[in-house]
């Protein structure tokens, strides 16, 4: 069986050069997890050098998993937010050993795989509102068009405004300004390479555009190394510190399991509909064999050494040049292995780069606000609050709760709460307890 038939591209409407390049574009926007998801755990206490190997192979394994499971164009990799949470608030503020850290991400990981298998994660995707599926993909769209800018410097820090422009005069704000036309122009006229040409365009030309005392793109110290090993890491998880420690451990493994469960559902949804993989009715064939791949994902990298692996939303990025099958998802994984001897090579790709990715990515993801009935003001305010929130609070999963809680009260308080299904109003208390948990905690 070759590769047309075995991941279905002629069904699809694309071939193998098509799913190559959209694997190497996902992987070009998504690669900084190879140096950024490293610092942060070592914040922890784990080793930094083995955490670059450990990275690319939980990276590898859930991507390829995916790809196996579902044949859909879904990177996986260790997940922003969630890493943070992992180093700086369970290690961190709360004094946790790392291995038994790790032993938690662990146990959400089985939790999450038993309620896909059960088939409650697939219905909870089901529940979720039109409306707020729309608001979702919107939502991240502005998420990784944020992402994109603040980490360039295109968007700073203000204590005024929160967030202003950047310094205008500044080189290497110009060079990210230059990628994103680039990039924004090569995909308007149908180069399907386009938003990896920019990557690479910005990243050579960031090698002699000055930034600081430096240059954008710092010239790599060599271009192959050997991978570090994960000895430290490797089955060091301690699995029995949740039972042990139960009313500490328990309510960061439901933590957790919250955050994974809607960022990995609004991922897929966001994801999904931009490549056109959803049925008439707006769900995802084959949402349980994804969420359960999620979730293996989580409990093999628990075993190599990372926290959460969830599915990333920069697969967006692969999807816009034309990704359609899991063939973009071997490719990514292929790239995250190779990456493990030209990791110094990967590491020099600047955030200008990302950036011309990560903002005509996002912007291509508002198309579903088009289908949203304006007449409609319950729906039309929840998908707002939605989109709003998540690049406002830098979370899917806050973005959604939020929405959640305000389009169901709405509904309510207009005298059509009966149009929401049980799980539906279920879902929304769920959201109210983890919006307002953590608050009546610290008042108690």
């Amino acid at each position: 069986m070759g590769l047309r038939e075995r991941f279905h591209l002629a069904e699809l409407g694309t071939d193998p050069r098509r799913e190559v390049v959209a694997g190497l574009t996902t992987f070009a926007a998504m690669a900084y997890i190879l140096v950024v998801n490293p610092g942060l755990l070592a914040a922890a206490g784990l080793d930094p050098a083995g955490l670059v190997t450990v990275t690319a192979l939980a990276a590898a394994a859930g991507t390829l998993l995916m790809a196996a499971l579902t044949n859909y164009p879904l990177a996986l990799a260790p997940g922003m937010g969630l890493n943070a949470f992992f180093a700086l608030t369970v290690c961190g503020s709360m004094g946790v050993p790392w291995q038994a850290a790790l032993g938690m991400v662990f146990w959400n990981g089985i939790l999450f795989l038993a309620l896909s298998l059960s088939g409650i994660r697939e219905r909870i995707a089901d529940a979720i509102p039109e409306c707020l599926k729309v608001g979702v993909q919107a939502g991240i769209g502005l998420f990784i068009g944020f992402i994109g800018l603040r980490g360039a410097g295109v968007i700073v820090a203000s204590p005024a405004t929160l967030v202003t422009l950047g310094d205008l005069g500044e080189p290497a704000l110009l060079l990210t300004i230059a990628g994103i036309i680039a990039a924004a122009a090569m995909v308007t006229v149908g180069v399907r390479a386009g938003i990896l040409v920019a990557i690479l365009g910005v990243s050579a030309l960031g090698l002699v555009v000055p930034l600081g005392e430096a240059t954008v793109t710092s010239p790599p110290e060599a271009l192959v190394g050997i991978p570090a090993g994960i000895g430290e890491t490797f089955l060091a998880l301690d699995l029995g510190y949740t039972w042990r420690h139960p009313w500490e451990a328990l309510p960061v493994v439901l933590a957790l399991l919250f955050v994974d469960l809607f960022d990995t559902i609004g991922t897929l949804i966001g994801v999904s509909r931009q490549a056109g993989l959803v049925d008439r009715e707006g769900r995802l064939p084959r949402m349980g064999r994804a969420l359960s791949a999620d979730a293996a994902a989580t409990v093999i990298g628990a075993c190599l050494g990372t926290s959460t692996t969830t599915s990333y939303i920069e697969s967006a990025a692969g999807v816009e040049a034309g990704g359609r099958s899991g063939l973009v998802g071997v490719v990514v994984a292929g790239c995250f292995l190779v990456a493990l001897i030209f990791a110094p090579l990967i590491a020099v790709i600047p955030p200008q780069a990302s950036a011309a990715a990560l903002v005509v990515v996002g912007a291509s993801m508002l198309g579903g606000l088009a289908g949203l009935d304006v007449g409609d003001r319950p729906a039309l305010l929840g998908a707002f609050v939605t989109l709003l929130a998540i690049p406002l609070t830098f979370s899917i999963s806050e973005g959604i709760a939020l929405g959640f809680v305000v389009h169901a009260g709405v509904m309510a308080l207009a005298g059509r709460g009966r149009e929401l299904g049980g799980l539906t109003w279920i879902l929304t208390l769920l959201c109210v307890a983890h919006l307002v948990g953590p608050a009546l905690a610290r008042a108690l």
